[in-house]
């Protein structure tokens, strides 16, 4: 059992404070079972119901997910609910919600591992139905994501810094100017003697335009 999965949660038991993140690992079930147990919609639906209400409370305040070979995941479809009974005893699980049923992924502490490890699905059924009876909970928190993860911020800052960078760069070619004192090189011809761009004669009649060096005074027909 070394598996486990860490949640960054800004501390609910402190007024929701998002100055400060603190780590809770918890195992990973797959360190008991093969496959993650999948909890039915009506468990969640019944925890629902009881928030607001008594010590049920849910909280947005998640803001990353690490698994156990330090992949990141998208916490938006995450909850993580935090519970203790009236024998002083915690409760920690870890959900991936998908189509309303939820992925009990992992859990905390590593006695209840050995519980279900024990006794299966009928330990799963006791303790969920324990965490819906609001006599014998203490208090509950269903930690939901709050924005996006961090994993994800530093990304998009990542992103947007090179797109900052591209522009600032873009800008600043913009600003040298070339030879000729531009930044598009000029294709206006050269006169052949002196090199210097020739210019047009105004008001010549149309169709037979003249081009003039304005250095040495070479003309030349278009």
């Amino acid at each position: 059992m070394t598996d486990f999965f860490t949640i960054f949660t800004y501390t609910p038991w402190d007024n929701l404070n998002t100055n400060q993140l603190t780590e809770v690992r918890v195992l990973s079930l797959k360190s008991v079972f093969k496959k993650f147990p999948v909890i039915e919609a009506a468990f969640f639906d019944d925890l629902a119901s009881k928030v607001n209400n008594n010590h049920y409370s849910w909280i947005q305040s998640i803001k990353r997910i690490v698994g156990p070979n330090n992949e990141d995941y998208d916490i938006s479809n995450w909850n993580f609910i935090w519970a203790f009974d009236d024998q002083r005893r915690m409760y920690q699980f870890l959900f991936q919600k998908e189509e309303g049923q939820g992925i009990l992924v992992a859990l905390a502490p590593p006695e209840l591992a050995k519980l279900l490890s024990e006794h299966g699905k009928a330990a799963i059924q006791r303790i969920t139905s324990l965490l819906v009876d609001v006599s014998k909970i203490v208090f509950l928190m269903i930690l939901a994501p709050k924005g996006k993860s961090i994993a994800q911020e530093q990304q998009l800052f990542h992103i947007n810094s090179q797109q900052q960078n591209k522009i600032n760069y873009m800008n600043k070619l913009k600003n040298i100017p070339n030879i000729q004192g531009q930044w598009f090189p000029s294709f206006e011809p050269r006169c052949p003697i002196c090199n210097s761009f020739m210019t047009g004669i105004k008001d010549y009649r149309v169709g037979f335009g003249k081009l003039v060096c304005p250095n040495c005074g070479y003309e030349k027909k278009k």
